[in-house]
């Protein structure tokens, strides 16, 4: 046992995944005798070489639960990594006088760091956020008899069996069916052929400094916008901030009319303002 426990290690490898599963394979399925001996070590002790053999022999069926989520499209080490760590977790909490066998008792741990991982990681837009979305997303793929879209009998029974509406099994077959687009391309994808969005979202403001000098110069120009504007009188400020700094222009005609004067002089006027406030800022 302790050969094989060397060789092992609790993180799973990212280049041969093989090579960790054959590993694993090689440690002993401990008896129940055994699995108590050493979970009763570690609760009153704190032996870590228990934990350590109790961890080490229950990875193989990590693998086993970890493969039944290989239909996302995440990388299998991701999962079973994953799955590690819930099975760390129910033996730190696994109570041997139970009378239950450890793996009985950490399958729930095992999946439900999976499923989180699963949801955190399948879709950048999340698909599952309350509990009823979260049974449908593990439940709806194997309810389904076929990749054609559920009739409204079958809807009725999804519905029913896992206790959700049919509202919500509707929605999460929507969801489900819809796909997704790579922000990057691929790294051996073809430039000239595939689309992604990240060659089409560049913008020089991109970067944080040419914003910053592009935000600073736009409030250095308002500032002495701001300062000759106060060099003009009243009439002639309300002039040029009605034809020039409003987002409805006003016509030469309704200021005449508004300050009972010539279409003509308020040109005049906004001319000589203009004039005034160029000199002002050159």
């Amino acid at each position: 046992m302790s050969k094989a426990l060397t060789a092992v290690s609790m993180s799973v490898p990212q280049g041969n995944i093989e090579s960790y599963i054959t590993a694993i394979h090689s440690v002993p399925v401990l008896s129940a005798e055994n699995e108590r001996a050493l979970a009763t070590r570690y609760q009153e002790e704190g032996d870590l070489n228990a934990v350590r053999e109790l961890i080490l022999s229950h990875l193989r069926f990590v693998v086993h639960i970890a493969r039944s989520y290989s239909g996302y499209g995440l990388p299998q080490a991701d999962l079973i990594q994953e799955g590690n760590v819930g099975l760390m977790k129910a033996v730190k909490r696994f109570d041997p006088s139970v009378g239950v066998r450890l793996i009985s008792f950490a399958v729930h741990w095992i999946k439900a760091e999976i499923h989180e991982f699963v949801l955190k990681n399948w879709r950048i837009v999340k698909v599952a956020t309350t509990k009823a979305q979260r049974k449908l997303f593990f439940n709806l793929r194997g309810a389904k008899k076929s990749l054609n879209w559920l009739n409204n009998d079958e809807i009725k029974a999804v519905a029913e069996d896992l206790g959700v509406s049919e509202v919500e099994v509707r929605r999460m077959e929507s969801r489900l069916n819809s796909r997704d687009t790579a922000f990057d391309l691929p790294n051996d994808a073809d430039e000239e052929t595939s689309f992604a969005p990240a060659a089409y979202l560049e913008s020089p403001e991109e970067d944080p400094a040419q914003a910053l000098e592009q935000q600073n110069w736009d409030d250095f120009h308002q500032k002495r916008l701001f300062n000759a504007m106060q060099s003009l009188d009243q009439r002639s400020q309300e002039i040029i901030a009605a034809r020039w700094l409003s987002d409805e222009k006003t016509t030469l005609q309704e200021l005449a009319e508004k300050y009972q004067v010539s279409a003509e002089r308020i040109r005049q006027l906004e001319k000589n303002a203009m004039n005034k406030l160029k000199n002002t800022m050159s």
